[in-house]
């Protein structure tokens, strides 16, 4: 009762947020979005303008195959280990060298097999390209987000957000611009840059994990938490590309060229969301775990509004100047401006539900949100295979659109049922005037 009280309390009188370290956190994560999305953006340029568009079309849907391939591989494990350090802080981090360690094994293990049967499995060389760098990549995704369940943001910023996307950039430029257009050569130009991300990761990680001896259990409690979320993971990473891939399967290397220009910009909402996400998570993970709602909701709520006041701008805009925007790509481009505008109301709805996964999730019900993703993946391929043969990339952002509605509205419900947690509320309006304040 006394808690109920107070979480009353909080309803009725807000504190003045109590955000300074997820505003630090935030803002590092948002500066590492904005270089990583600018970077993104102009590598696509860079590949549309100077290869062609049956090649860029290749390469794109080559590149979305690895990415999706990397997300089933990496098992949720980053995720994981943030659940579970961030846990750990007020023990003194003791046992998290093991956590690692039982995250990392399964992962290694399983990229190493399907990168070397992925390689040897096809005379294609850019898929023999991608899969050398398979391991590669999923082990610096893991070892990068274990840092966050520290509290730590300037190594995901520093690392994925500005040295990975940089890097790519710069070599890819380099292909282009020395006119050596091969797929395979943009492939192993895109890839490089998870080395040097894997090495300063794990070095950082190596510095600051705690000597301790591993307890029988570990792995065990590891994955209990973390297995539902590895198969959501997975659904995830397929549900974010497979358009890509349907759209090229069905229409061809061209209209998957367009569709993927045309849709370039949802990377903007993307990261923009996990920059926010990356900084609240460990937070959120705290305040449910010690049964803090109020705490919850003011992160929640907060976290939105800021959500919508740097996305919100940035979609309208898109979405009035697409025809402009999209011909930078290069000639017959500019079809895709339908696209563009289901993709800005899309992600404008997307946006308003705030990081409500994240919630769900932090809360523990990893297996809520693997029923959620299934549900919406399964709309989107159904609409895809009924509209992309007829309706092109069109009827693919259509089906992605209704996909992105039943994915968010499906979490919405859910932790307001669980928990009356709702994106919108009290404090929102104090941080609508914490955000005037600046």
């Amino acid at each position: 009762m006394a808690r109920r009280g107070t979480d009353m309390a909080a309803l009725t009188h807000p504190r003045p947020p109590r955000l300074k370290g997820v505003a630090r956190g935030g803002l590092a994560g948002l500066a590492g979005a904005g270089v990583s999305a600018t970077a993104q953006f102009t590598t696509v340029v860079l590949v549309t303008r100077g290869a062609g568009q049956e090649a860029a079309g290749t390469f794109f849907t080559a590149t979305a195959l690895c990415l999706m391939a990397g997300g089933i591989l990496r098992m949720d494990a980053g995720n994981g280990l943030i659940y579970f350090i961030a846990r750990s802080r007020p023990f003194g981090y003791r046992c998290t060298r093991g956590y690692v360690r039982a995250a990392l094994v399964p992962v290694v293990t399983l990229s190493l097999v399907a990168g070397v049967a992925a390689g040897l499995g096809t005379p294609d060389p850019t898929v023999r390209v991608l899969a050398v760098a398979l391991p590669v990549m999923v082990c610096a995704d893991v070892a990068v987000a274990a840092t966050r369940g520290f509290g730590a943001m300037r190594p995901t910023a520093l690392l994925g957000g500005v040295l990975q996307p940089v890097s790519q950039l710069v070599l890819v430029a380099a292909v282009v611009l020395a006119g050596a257009h091969s797929v395979p050569l943009l492939a192993a130009a895109w890839a490089l840059p998870s080395l040097p991300c894997l090495l300063l990761a794990a070095l950082w990680l190596h510095r600051r994990l705690p000597s301790a001896p591993y307890l029988p259990g570990t792995a065990h409690d590891l994955w209990r938490y973390t297995w539902p979320r590895s198969v959501a993971a997975a659904i995830q990473a397929v549900f974010q590309r497979l358009d890509i891939v349907i759209v090229a399967m069905l229409a061809g290397p061209v209209e998957a060229a367009v569709y993927t220009a045309a849709t370039r910009f949802k990377i903007v909402g993307q990261l923009v969301n996990q920059g926010l996400a990356q900084a609240v998570q460990p937070r959120l993970v705290r305040a449910l775990a010690e049964d803090d709602l109020a705490r919850a909701r003011e992160l929640y709520q907060s976290a939105t509004v800021w959500l919508v006041l740097l996305t919100w701008p940035i979609w309208l805009g898109y979405a009035a100047l697409a025809p402009w925007l999209l011909g930078l790509f290069g000639d017959g481009y500019a079809s895709g401006a339908p696209v563009a505008l289901v993709l800005a109301m899309t992600m404008m709805f997307a946006t308003a539900c705030g990081m409500v996964d994240v919630v769900l999730t932090a809360a523990g019900h990893t297996g809520a949100s693997l029923v959620n993703l299934v549900a919406a993946i399964a709309v989107t391929v159904a609409l895809d295979a009924w509209l992309v043969p007829a309706c092109g990339a069109l009827g693919a952002a259509l089906g992605w659109a209704a996909g992105m509605l039943v994915k968010n509205l499906l979490p919405l419900w859910g932790v307001h049922r669980r928990y009356g947690l709702r994106p919108f509320g009290a404090h929102s309006l104090a941080a609508l005037r914490s955000w005037r304040a600046r």
